[in-house]
């Protein structure tokens, strides 16, 4: 199916599909219940082994105390990408849901996606789904980082 604005404004999505996502309150339930957590200074991090999902599904939680709406999509955004740079890294069939707590603002503020993939690596690693942190090069944090 054609663009109706044409092939320029056509693009791919940069959030993973449906199927790499948590989004039915049920889904986060168990994970938050019966999971395990881990968590930093900026984020906490839930896992929860699922057989079914054949690469790890990722679910986000930031609420109003990290900031406005802007803030917040800010956050989630760097999440996202971080997540999307760890996820070939990571070990398949686990659900995952990343809490913000309120400082993860001010870190994607001052570090940009530098912070927030360091942040997230760390807990991957301390939760046993990485073997190593990813490294974002100072190219691609600082283009992030303008956003």
């Amino acid at each position: 199916m054609e663009h109706p604005l044409g092939d320029e404004h056509a693009s791919k999505p940069r959030t993973p599909p449906r199927g790499g996502r948590l989004s039915r309150s049920a889904e986060f339930e168990r994970v938050y219940r019966h999971g395990r957590s881990t968590a930093n200074r900026h984020l906490v991090l839930y896992t929860f082994p699922n057989a079914d999902a054949e690469r790890p599904r990722l679910g986000l939680s930031v609420s109003r105390k990290v900031g406005g709406a802007i803030e917040r999509n800010r956050v989630k955004r760097l999440l996202r990408e971080a997540f999307a740079r760890a996820e070939e890294g990571l070990a398949a069939g686990h659900d995952i849901v990343v809490v913000a707590r309120p400082p993860a603002r001010e870190l994607a503020e001052r570090e940009g996606l530098a912070g927030v993939d360091a942040a997230l690596s760390e807990l991957l690693v301390k939760a046993g789904l990485q073997s190593a942190p990813v490294a974002v090069d100072a190219e691609q944090a600082s283009d992030l980082q303008r956003t």
